[in-house]
């Protein structure tokens, strides 16, 4: 039981950076974009971000789940697409704080191309608060990652993971509670974690990408 829920943990984690690193580099750079180059580059990638907002994250995760198949590689691919506005929002609010600041209008009344003000200074801004939502995000892919394992969508047998071990352990709760329970006080504590770090930071580094 412990080595299959170690196994599990193993994969649960991986889902969840995976898909949480894939959102960073993806929706971090639209939403940079968006808000550095503003106008119909901003309008055009916004409507497209809200049209995702439009659903729910778990419903939208599993109706791609189930239309790609389940697979490892396809429960990264559908947290990543269910999630990856939130990325983009956030990078663009903070890129659009950034380029108001007097460092930055320095830089572009001296002639700074656009590639050094992006890498040099807007960049490296947005690291903190995307950083910071990314830790609670990562409980958030785990606990997607989860309940598509739960329900058969996710991982499958006889690769473990939390979700489809809870699954097993559902008809055994009066006589043997410990098969679900188990992985579940897993899958509690890691979430429990992932949010008191991420409280941790976003209090003891003030958000240093809004320049305050």
């Amino acid at each position: 039981m412990l080595a299959r829920t170690l196994e599990g943990a193993r994969i649960s984690i991986f889902v969840g950076v995976a898909s949480v690193a894939l959102c960073l580099l993806i929706g971090g750079t639209l939403g940079i974009t968006a808000g550095y180059w503003k106008g119909r580059i901003d309008a055009g990638i916004m409507r497209v971000m809200d049209m995702v907002l439009a659903f729910p994250t778990l419903i939208l995760a599993l109706a791609i789940a189930a239309f790609l198949g389940p697979s490892l590689r396809n429960v990264v691919v559908a947290i990543s697409f269910s999630t990856l506005p939130h990325y983009a929002r956030l990078a663009r609010a903070t890129t659009m704080s950034i380029t108001q600041r007097d460092f930055v209008s320095s830089s572009a009344l001296l002639g700074a191309p656009h590639r050094h003000i992006l890498w040099r200074h807007i960049a490296p801004n947005t690291v903190s608060p995307l950083l910071t939502y990314a830790l609670l995000a990562i409980g958030m892919a785990i606990i997607v990652e989860a309940s598509l394992s739960f329900l058969g969508l996710g991982v499958q047998p006889p690769t473990p993971s939390w979700g489809s071990m809870i699954a097993e352990g559902r008809p055994h709760l009066q006589g043997a509670p410990h098969v679900a329970l188990v992985p579940g006080a897993f899958l509690f504590m890691v979430i429990l974690s992932l949010n008191l770090l991420a409280d941790s930071l976003r209090s003891g580094a003030p958000a240093a990408g809004l320049g305050r």
